[in-house]
C-alpha cells in the first residue's frame, strides 16, 4: 500500500533504468575511496596513480578484489590506462570496475562528487547530464558505459536540458547500430530532444509497423520521443491508437501510460494538464485497470477523480487487484480523505468477490 503511495516522479527516468540497478557513476560517488591503479607483479596487488575519491591509501599498494562487470586484469593494459577500483565500506578490500585512460581523472573526479542519485537537486542532475553527454559512445567502452549509464538514471527533465549539446546525426547512426541495442531507449528519448520533423516521421512509421506487429519493445521511449517532438497536437492520436485500442496489448497500455506519465512529471512540451486528460480518458476506456493512473494524479494533487474511482469501487465493475489497492490509496490520500476511504473500504468485498485478473 505505501509502495503505491509514492510518485512515480523518481530521480531515475523509469522508462530508461531497471528498478534496484547502479550506476558506475553512482558507485564512484558513493564509495568512501576511489583510485587508478596499475596491477603490480604480485596477483592481486595494485599501485595507485591517482585518488579520485577520499584520502590516499596509506600504504604504497593496494589489494584488489573481485572485478564488477568486467573480465578479470590478464597481462598489460595498453599505454596510458589504468584501472579504476573503489572501497566500499565495510568491505576491507577494493572492487575493480573496469579500464580507462588516466587523462579521464579529472572527469571521474567530477562525477566522484555528489549525494546519492534520489538526492540530488534539479541542478545536480543538469550538471551530471552536461559531464556525461560529451563522453557518449567514447572510444573508451568505460567512459561510454558510464556516460551512458549516467543519462539513464537522470531525471527525463535533466535529458532535455542537454538539448544544446545532443548531435542528432550520431543519434541517428548509434540507433541504427545493432550492437548498441541495449543502449536504444536512452538514444531514442535524446532524439525525441534533439531531433526533427523528419524524425518525427520516421518514428511514427516505426509505431505504426510495431502496433501491426504487437510489439512494444522499445514503445515507450518512442511515444515519448513522439510527443516531445509533436507537441500536444498528438496527444488525440496516442489515446485513439492505445488508450481507447481494446485490441492493444497489457503491455503495449503500459508503455503508452508510462510515456504520458514521464510527460507529465516533466509538465514542458505537454502540459501536465493535458497528460491528466488523457488520464481521464484511459480510466474510462479500461475500468477494471483504472487505479493504475491513480499514482501519478496523487503526485500532482488531482482529486476531481474521487468521485470517479468512488464510483467505480462501488460499482462491482470486475477489477484488477492492483487497481483496487491503487484507488483506495488515492482516495485515502485526498482532502477529506478518512472518510473517502473508508467509504471505499466498506464497498471492498462486494468489489472483491467477482475480482479477475484481465489484460485491458
Amino acid at each position: 500500500m505505501v509502495l503505491l503511495c509514492v510518485s512515480t516522479a523518481a530521480a531515475a527516468c523509469p522508462i530508461c533504468l531497471g528498478a534496484g540497478q547502479s550506476t558506475v557513476a553512482q558507485q564512484l560517488a558513493a564509495a568512501p575511496q576511489a583510485v587508478l591503479a596499475l596491477p603490480t607483479a604480485d596477483a592481486g596487488q595494485f599501485r595507485v596513480v591517482e585518488v579520485l575519491r577520499g584520502e590516499r591509501p596509506s600504504t604504497r599498494t593496494i589489494e584488489g578484489g573481485y572485478p564488477r562487470s568486467a573480465s578479470p586484469v590478464t597481462g598489460a593494459l595498453p599505454k596510458g590506462e589504468a584501472l579504476l577500483l573503489i572501497r566500499e565500506d565495510p568491505l576491507p578490500g577494493w572492487v575493480v570496475l573496469g579500464a580507462i585512460d588516466t587523462d579521464q581523472a579529472g572527469w571521474l573526479r567530477q562525477l566522484a562528487v555528489g549525494q546519492r542519485a534520489d538526492a540530488l537537486s534539479a541542478q545536480h542532475w543538469r550538471d551530471r547530464v552536461a559531464l556525461a553527454v560529451p563522453r557518449l559512445e567514447s572510444r573508451q567502452p568505460l567512459a561510454a558505459k558510464i556516460a551512458h549509464g549516467e543519462l539513464s538514471a537522470a531525471p527525463y527533465a535533466a535529458m532535455r536540458s542537454s538539448k544544446p549539446s545532443l548531435d542528432a546525426r550520431k543519434l541517428r547512426a548509434w540507433l541504427a547500430d545493432p550492437q548498441l541495442a541495449a543502449r536504444r531507449r536512452v538514444y531514442l528519448l535524446l532524439l525525441g530532444i534533439a531531433g526533427d520533423e523528419h524524425d518525427a516521421a520516421a518514428l511514427e512509421r516505426h509505431l505504426d509497423a510495431d502496433r501491426r506487429a504487437g510489439d512494444a519493445t522499445n514503445l515507450a521511449p518512442m511515444l515519448t520521443a513522439l510527443l516531445e517532438l509533436r507537441g500536444p497536437a498528438r496527444m488525440t492520436w496516442v489515446e485513439e491508437k492505445y488508450l481507447r485500442d481494446r485490441a492493444r496489448s497489457a503491455p503495449e497500455v503500459e508503455a503508452a501510460l508510462l510515456a504520458l506519465s514521464v510527460q507529465g512529471h516533466t509538465n514542458a512540451v505537454i502540459p501536465r494538464e493535458r497528460v491528466i486528460q488523457s488520464y481521464r480518458v484511459y480510466i474510462n476506456a479500461h475500468p477494471e485497470n483504472a487505479g493504475a493512473v491513480a499514482p501519478d494524479l496523487a503526485a500532482w494533487q488531482y482529486w476531481d477523480a474521487v468521485p470517479v474511482y468512488q464510483a467505480l469501487m462501488k460499482s462491482g465493475v470486475r477489477q484488477q487487484y492492483p487497481s483496487m489497492l491503487a484507488m483506495l490509496a488515492y482516495l485515502r490520500q485526498s482532502p477529506g480523505g478518512s472518510t473517502a476511504g473508508a467509504a471505499a473500504q466498506g464497498s471492498l468485498p462486494a468489489a472483491l468477490a467477482p475480482m479477475t485478473v484481465r489484460a485491458p
